[in-house]
């Protein structure tokens, strides 16, 4: 993990495409999860998609599921775009701009919802219209499906992830890795059961909420 978490990209047309190097390292063993818990059609909204990278590269893994990007971020929005202009795939719609805080979202239903490393790099009303917003969204026993590093409960901190959050706090007090009991009472109250926790390559989780 790094306080820097995108890169550039090159000059020309491709100008707007930003690569974020985590995606490269853990985007396989993310979709091995997501093969376990993703439905076996439908549209899967991606919520805060970054750069774009993840995008393209589930909706290659996953041709039988429509994939919607989404972000807040106008520059992040050009970068999905260019990502999947190059990536040409037909399951891949045009990004949508989202802000998951907001009281309304610019989409109706999904059959999943998919949120990588939002939560600790965001204010905790980023996480709390996250669980309402898909609330709205998806109908019961519908997935929504979190991934990045969390605090838990009896179990040590890494001190990787301990120097990631003091790094994220002082860019922002708002931002900061959750303990997922905080995230699990919020998912409650949203009307989520939790239902699986899986351990990640660098101290990151994967955590699997089902729409009650």
């Amino acid at each position: 993990m790094t306080s820097q978490p995108w890169m550039p990209g090159d000059t020309g047309e491709a100008a707007a495409k930003r690569h974020a190097p985590a995606t490269a390292r853990n985007r396989e063993a993310i979709a091995a999860v997501l093969a376990d818990w993703l439905p076996p059609s439908g549209t899967i909204l991606e919520v805060a998609s970054g750069s774009g990278e993840h995008a393209v590269h589930f909706a290659a893994s996953f041709p039988h599921l429509c994939w919607q990007p989404s972000d807040p971020d106008p520059a992040g929005l050009a970068s999905i775009a260019a990502w999947r202009t190059e990536a040409g795939l037909p399951n891949v719609a045009p990004p949508l701009p989202l802000d998951a805080a907001a009281p309304g979202w610019p989409v109706e239903h999904a059959g999943a919802i998919l949120c990588i490393n939002m939560v600790h790099i965001s204010p905790w009303d980023a996480t709390l219209g996250l669980f309402t917003g898909a609330a709205r969204l998806l109908a019961p026993g519908a997935p929504l499906i979190l991934y990045g590093p969390y605090v838990e409960p009896g179990v040590p901190t890494a001190e990787s992830n301990q120097a990631f959050d003091a790094s994220l706090r002082a860019r922002d007090p708002a931002w900061g890795l959750r303990h997922t009991d905080a995230v699990k009472a919020a998912a409650t109250a949203a009307r989520f059961a939790f239902a699986e926790r899986r351990a990640m390559p660098a101290n990151n989780l994967m955590l699997l909420f089902r729409r009650a």
